[in-house]
């Protein structure tokens, strides 16, 4: 990733968030009294944030940086970011044409059109860790895999997505934010990558 940044003070981390975790430190309210933070998983150092976010229920690539301006950067919509969601049911090469030309999802009250991404079917399941709740298997009817690239990153938005053509994501799991991917990592790892 080039960021060009004067200071090399910062500290830039990428991680395998784990289901069932919060993308931030802090609990921010009386009900997230037990829920799981970031800070559980690894000492990170203080004013670390993380880099755009992943909803508690999703898994993957998540970056954490000390550098406002890095994250700036990477949340601008102009760096991709790519996920794998395993599908309820078989999507077929229609509705995967929908996706990519956009769709209307609700978003802070309102109607929103999605700006076009890149969608495509994988021939087959990824090879991810296990998951710490069991998803449905095929016993209860078929599912399917898709990537979905994206630049704008509205709250649940491939959730959203996938739902507005009648596949509801069983599993989502972010793979890549930019050209930094998740690739072999283990739930919940940690490394420390450079910024350029």
């Amino acid at each position: 990733m080039s960021i060009n940044t004067k200071n090399n003070r910062h500290n830039h981390f990428m991680m395998y968030k784990p289901y069932g975790y919060l993308s931030q430190f802090v609990n921010n309210g009386q009900k997230r009294n037990s829920k799981k933070l970031l800070g559980e998983l690894y000492d990170f150092p203080e004013g670390t944030m993380a880099i755009g976010r992943l909803d508690e229920k999703s898994e993957g690539l998540l970056l954490l940086t000390t550098d406002g301006k890095v994250s700036n950067h990477i949340c601008s919509g102009k760096i991709e970011k790519e996920y794998y969601a395993q599908l309820d049911g078989d999507i077929s090469e229609e509705e995967i044409t929908t996706l990519t030309n956009g769709v209307e999802i609700g978003f802070d009250g309102k109607k929103y059109m999605t700006a076009s991404c890149k969608v495509f079917k994988l021939d087959r399941s990824p090879d991810f860790p296990t998951r710490s709740k069991k998803i449905r298997d095929d016993r209860h009817g078929p599912t399917s895999w898709v990537s979905i690239t994206l630049k704008e990153g509205k709250f649940r938005q491939v959730r959203k997505m996938t739902s507005a053509v009648g596949f509801p994501t069983l599993r989502l799991v972010r793979v890549r934010v930019g050209e930094i991917y998740l690739n072999n990592m283990q739930v919940g790892e940690v490394k420390k990558f450079e910024v350029i």
